[in-house]
């Protein structure tokens, strides 16, 4: 049997000391740049979450809540005695987080309410820092009924000016993400420019953009290609005057066309599966849904030219 050279035995052992409480360090392949978010399987344990991200071939995972708790700085995994075990856990299994899901609303115009959503935004800025994420994100969210609409967007622009403030440099960006009333490329490039910040980007959330906002992905694409740092990607099909996600591709969401664009455009960030099974509770299981993403999009990744690179 052959014996180990010094620099082998040296190199385990280290791995060792770097994840000493719950898992190993194990060999890390080349992944494609695909991540889910915790949204997606609300009931998981932390182990649970890494494991099958490991399993399945993610390269990231994206935090937006766990076991029911979404202020991520309430969990005992990110609290100041917890986080540095958190990040052990992650490099042993060669896992990054690609951002934090914040619920901070920039909308908010009553101040004790407006104080506390930035206050959320915040604490999660501080949190990305010590997790190594690249990123938090935040919602524009709601146009206050009864105001003028430029009004609530000079209160977006300030809030967003903010945080970009409180993140400078800590290596964390801070991503609008086109959802609620801010699905419109139009309204959310007026944001942007206003903002007109490095760390602020957006998270182009591909669903609400061609659902809600009834765009194509490449106007959008046209108009905020820029300023994308983060995409989500889900799939569904109409119901009545809703939508149901589905499984993807199974759906009429061009995911293949969207992954297309984005990688002939030079996007070289995360491809996100936002799978809302917190909020959809009848939605398939995360253990059917998360391996199909992987699947599914993995190929359409190839297919459009990435490497597995992560």
């Amino acid at each position: 049997m052959r014996q180990a050279t010094r620099r082998e035995l040296l190199k385990s052992f280290g791995g060792a000391l770097a994840a000493p409480a719950i898992l190993t360090a194990r060999p890390r392949a080349r992944r494609l740049p695909i991540v889910f978010s915790t949204l997606g399987c609300p009931e998981w344990s932390w182990k649970t979450i890494l494991d099958h991200a490991r399993e399945w071939g993610y390269a990231a995972i994206e935090l937006r809540g766990i076991q029911g708790e979404m202020d991520l700085t309430k969990r005992p995994e990110f609290s100041e005695t917890g986080w540095r075990q958190s990040l052990r856990d992650l490099t042993a299994l060669g896992l990054g987080i690609s951002d934090l899901g914040s619920s901070a609303r920039m909308h908010e115009p009553e101040a004790s309410v407006r104080a506390a959503q930035i206050d959320e935004a915040k604490r999660f800025i501080d949190l990305a820092r010590r997790l190594k994420a690249r990123y938090v994100r935040v919602f524009g969210d709601r146009f206050v009924k009864g105001e003028p609409r430029e009004a609530t967007i000079d209160r977006v622009v300030a809030g967003l000016h903010e945080l970009a403030r409180h993140a400078q440099g800590s290596g964390v960006g801070v991503i609008i993400e086109s959802h609620g009333d801010f699905t419109d490329s139009p309204t959310l490039l007026q944001i942007l420019k206003a903002v007109n910040h490095p760390d602020v980007g957006l998270l182009w959330d591909a669903h609400h953009t061609i659902v809600a906002g009834k765009e194509k992905p490449a106007d959008t694409l046209m108009r905020l290609g820029a300023y994308v740092r983060h995409t989500h990607l889900k799939d569904s099909v109409p119901s009545g005057n809703e939508v149901r996600y589905v499984l993807p591709g199974a759906g009429k969401v061009p995911l293949r066309e969207i992954i297309a664009l984005l990688v002939k455009q030079g996007y070289r960030e995360y491809y996100s599966f936002e799978w809302e099974k917190a909020w959809h509770p009848e939605i398939e299981e995360p253990e059917i849904a998360f391996p199909r993403y992987a699947k599914v999009v993995g190929q359409y990744l190839i297919d459009a030219g990435v490497k597995p690179e992560y």
